[in-house]
């Protein structure tokens, strides 16, 4: 819980969004993280004071409680915060800041507020994406205000677009991820490989990459550097991994043996293709049926690779999935020397979101095989490369 000890002040404005700020209270009280609320008038209209000052256990700062109690708390507030969060921050109260007005207790305190400043904007997106507002958002982001970008998505209106307010948990990532002090990091490999046949046929696999993302973001979490090198998946990684696109294997090894001497962990999470075509037409083949037999060549071995150029400080953990004899066909794979940790998982629940799996390691080569979500596996793999 990076977020441990940190006091964040929560500033809420007028808006449908509204309704899930006291979430986002929750979650970073969950995460460790000491709040306390600030108010406009337009949005005691959609949560109601009472709601944040039960959550905080704290009096909610509103143009109300500023005339019945302390008349200094547009001062004290952001003075006692180490973060303050803007989370909605409707289009009024945008424009506010921009123009260094204190009308209200959130815009008040947002002057007064000397440390880290967030905005998290969320409007209808025609709204959002007229000149008025992008204007605003670039001069907070010219004053080193983090703007935390919108989701694209189903608006409260009716409408899609941009402007829809972030899920509370991808917020408190955000800030997280933010307050983490890097000094370790992870290389990880996720997603699949493609092999191509010609310019629109390639051999591949079903792989998704939502087992590396969650890795990914565990780490992250983690305090961790992540450099994730992707082939083509569904899952969606996380902002803050330092994101390296590939395709083919041998692209993926190439990049990899480039990354692996600032890694303190490499994580072989990608299901790579172990052959690929050992000609790649440069057409498209234009009947295919006539394609009786494929000749196909080794793709280069990223993790025997890294094995090989494995430092002393370095830990290699890799994944192996199995459809039959899954913990002797790993521990064959394990005992084969260079690993540190061998997370095993069947294909039975292959693209879901839990998963059967064992991890091996040097201290426990005994472990069964369980169910679990794939971030508890996650959470495994990392508690492993910290002992």
């Amino acid at each position: 819980m990076n977020l441990h000890g940190k006091k964040i002040l929560l500033g809420v404005t007028g808006g449908i969004a509204a309704y899930k700020a006291p979430e986002l209270l929750r979650i970073l009280q969950k995460r460790g993280a000491e709040v306390r609320v600030a108010m406009t008038a337009e949005a005691t209209k959609f949560v109601g004071q009472t709601t944040f000052a039960a959550l905080s256990n704290f009096p909610v700062y509103t143009e109300t409680a500023a005339a019945d109690s302390k008349p200094f708390q547009h001062i004290d507030y952001p003075r006692w915060a180490d973060i303050y969060i803007i989370a909605p921050c409707s289009a009024t109260s945008l424009a506010r800041f921009a123009c260094g007005t204190g009308e209200e207790p959130v815009s008040l305190c947002f002057l007064a507020m000397q440390g880290e400043k967030w905005v998290v904007p969320a409007m209808n997106s025609v709204m959002f994406n007229s000149p008025a507002v992008q204007r605003n958002l670039q001069t907070l982001r010219s004053w080193g205000i983090k703007i935390v970008e919108p989701a694209v998505g189903h608006l409260a209106c009716g409408e899609e677009g941009a402007g829809k307010f972030p899920e509370p948990e991808d917020i408190a990532d955000e800030l997280e991820f933010s307050v983490a002090k890097r000094s370790k990091t992870l290389l990880i490999t996720i997603g699949r490989t493609q092999e191509s046949i010609d310019p629109v046929r390639y051999i591949s696999n079903r792989s998704s990459g939502k087992t590396g993302v969650a890795v990914a973001r565990e780490f992250l979490r983690g305090g961790w550097r992540v450099i994730a090198v992707c082939g083509p998946m569904e899952a969606e990684l996380p902002k803050q991994c330092e994101k390296i696109e590939v395709k083919s294997a041998a692209d993926m090894n190439k990049v990899v043996l480039k990354m692996q001497k600032q890694a303190n962990a490499i994580v072989h999470c990608a299901a790579v293709a172990d052959y690929r075509p050992k000609q790649i037409a440069a057409q498209k083949v234009k009947n295919s049926r006539v394609m009786q037999k494929l000749e196909l060549e080794e793709t280069p071995n990223i993790l025997k690779n890294t094995i090989k150029n494995k430092t002393s400080k370095q830990k290699i953990i890799s994944f192996a999935l199995e459809t039959e004899n899954a913990l002797q066909n790993a521990k064959k794979k394990f005992e084969g020397g260079g690993i540190d940790i061998l997370v095993v998982n069947t294909a039975d629940n292959f693209g879901k979101d839990k998963v059967e799996y064992a991890i091996l390691s040097k201290n426990s080569q005994s472990a069964k095989l369980a169910h679990g979500s794939k971030e508890e596996l996650a959470s495994r793999v990392f508690v492993g490369v910290n002992a």
